[in-house]
C-alpha cells in the first residue's frame, strides 16, 4: 500500500460529483490546514470525503485556486511506468480509430486522464503542453511513454499560455528530444497546412477544428471565401482545395500568414488565395466600404472571453464580429461564428451572433452547430471542455 498523505474536502462539502467523475476540487472546498499548505506542488495525496471515506488518488498543487485534481479512482494507485503506458495506449487506441494519418490531438487533459495535460501529435513529433505541476514533475515518465507508444523522435515543450503562470509554472519553452524542423507540413482536409511547432500559436495548429473547416469547405465550393482570424489558414485552405474559386486569408499575426501562403503552395491553390495582415475589425470595416462580397465568411477569434469576468465584454465583441461579418456576406451566402471561449455557453454565444446579424439588417437561418472534433473528446462532467463552439448560418 502506498502511505500518500491525506486531503480531506471541507465539512457539509458533497461528495458526489467527485465519485460521479468531476475531476477538480477547488481551494475553499478543502481542508487547508499547515500539513496540506506544506505539499509540495504537484504532490500526490489519498482525497477524502468529509467522513474520512476515501475518493480517489489525487495531484495537490497549494498554489492554484484548483487545488486538487483526481488521476486515479484507485487511492492506492501508483503513478509508475505501467500506469503511463497504460493511460497514453488508451488515448492512442481511439486516435488511431479515428484517423488514418498520425496528424490529431493525443491527449486531452482530463478526458484521457491527464489532468491539465495536452499533447498534439505531427507525424513523429509531439507537442507537450504540460499545464499542471503533477505532470510538469513527471515529465520524464510520460515523454517515455508517449515515445513508446507512437515512435516519436521528436518532443517539444510548449509552455505558453496562462494556465501554467495560474499553477505557478515557468514559461520556459524547449525541445526536449530530437531536432525539430519546421515548419511541419499537416495534411488535413485535402489541403497541407504548415504548423510552426516551436514559435506559433498554441502547439501549431489547431485541430479541433477539422470537422468545422469540412463543413464550411463543401459549402464553398463555387464561392469567394473571407476567412477572418485565419491563423495559417484553417478555413480559407481547406474550402480552395474543396473547390472555392478564391480566399482571402486576415490575420495580424505576419508569420501566420506566410505559413498559410506556403500551406495553399503545398496544397496547389497559390493561384486563387490572397493574404491581408490587418485588425480582423478594420479589416472588415474597409472590405464594407469598399463593397465587398463574399459567399462564405468565416469569423473564428480568439478567446474574447478567457474567464468569467471578461463575459459581458466578450459577449459585446462576439456580437460585433456577427454584425461586420454579416454586412459581407451575399444573398444566400453563408457566415460561421466560432467562439473557444470556455466562459461564453453556446445559448450566450448564439443570441449574441443573431443580434449581431439583425443588427446588420439580415435575416438568418442556422444550418449548423459545431463542435470540437472527436480527438478533443468532451468530459462529461466538465462543462469547460466543451469550450468550441462553430454557428454556420445562411444569410438571406
Amino acid at each position: 500500500m502506498n502511505a500518500y498523505p491525506v486531503i480531506r474536502l471541507k465539512p457539509k462539502m458533497d461528495p458526489r460529483p467527485l465519485r460521479r467523475g468531476f475531476p477538480w476540487v477547488y481551494a475553499n472546498q478543502l481542508v487547508t490546514d499547515r500539513r496540506t499548505k506544506a505539499l509540495e506542488p504537484g504532490a500526490l495525496a489519498l482525497l477524502e470525503d468529509s467522513e474520512r471515506r476515501p475518493i480517489g488518488l489525487a495531484t495537490v498543487n497549494p498554489q492554484s485556486k484548483i487545488i486538487a485534481r483526481l488521476l486515479d479512482r484507485n487511492g492506492e494507485a501508483t503513478l509508475d511506468a505501467a500506469w503511463f503506458d497504460a493511460r497514453v495506449a488508451q488515448a492512442l487506441a481511439l486516435r488511431e480509430t479515428l484517423y488514418d494519418a498520425p496528424f490529431y490531438r493525443l491527449i486531452h487533459a482530463e478526458t484521457d486522464g491527464f489532468p491539465g495535460t495536452i499533447v498534439d501529435r505531427f507525424g513523429d513529433t509531439l507537442v507537450i503542453q504540460p499545464n499542471a505541476a503533477w505532470i510538469d514533475v513527471r515529465l520524464d515518465l510520460f515523454i517515455e511513454a508517449l515515445r513508446k507508444a507512437t515512435g516519436a523522435l521528436v518532443v517539444v515543450k510548449n509552455a505558453q499560455g496562462r494556465a501554467r503562470g495560474l499553477e505557478g509554472l515557468n514559461d520556459i519553452s524547449e525541445v526536449l528530444v530530437g531536432t525539430v524542423t519546421n515548419p511541419i507540413p499537416v495534411p488535413m482536409n485535402g489541403a497541407t497546412y504548415m504548423a510552426n511547432v516551436e514559435g506559433g500559436q498554441k502547439t501549431g495548429i489547431f485541430y479541433d477544428q477539422r470537422p468545422n473547416h469540412a463543413f464550411v469547405a463543401r459549402l464553398s465550393q463555387g464561392r469567394d471565401v473571407l476567412d477572418m482570424f485565419s491563423h495559417v489558414g484553417g478555413f480559407s485552405l481547406a474550402a480552395l482545395s474543396a473547390g472555392a474559386t478564391a480566399a482571402l486569408a486576415v490575420d495580424g499575426s505576419e508569420a501566420a500568414l506566410a505559413l498559410a501562403a506556403k500551406g495553399a503552395t503545398a496544397s496547389g491553390v497559390a493561384d486563387r488565395f490572397e493574404t491581408r495582415k490587418s485588425d480582423a475589425f478594420d479589416a472588415m470595416s474597409s472590405l464594407a466600404s469598399d463593397a465587398r462580397l463574399f459567399g462564405s465568411v468565416i469569423c473564428d477569434p480568439p478567446a474574447f472571453a478567457p474567464n468569467k469576468n471578461a463575459l459581458e465584454p466578450g459577449l459585446r465583441a462576439y456580437e460585433k464580429a456577427a454584425r461586420l461579418a454579416a454586412h459581407l456576406v451575399q444573398p444566400g451566402g453563408f457566415l460561421t461564428l466560432c467562439s473557444c471561449s470556455q466562459a461564453v455557453a453556446l445559448p450566450a454565444f448564439q443570441t449574441a451572433s443573431l443580434r449581431g446579424i439583425g443588427r446588420a439588417g439580415r435575416s438568418a437561418q442556422l444550418l449548423r452547430t459545431g463542435q470540437a472534433g472527436p480527438d478533443h473528446p468532451r468530459h462529461p462532467a466538465l462543462e469547460e471542455s466543451g469550450y468550441l463552439k462553430a454557428l454556420t448560418f445562411r444569410l438571406l
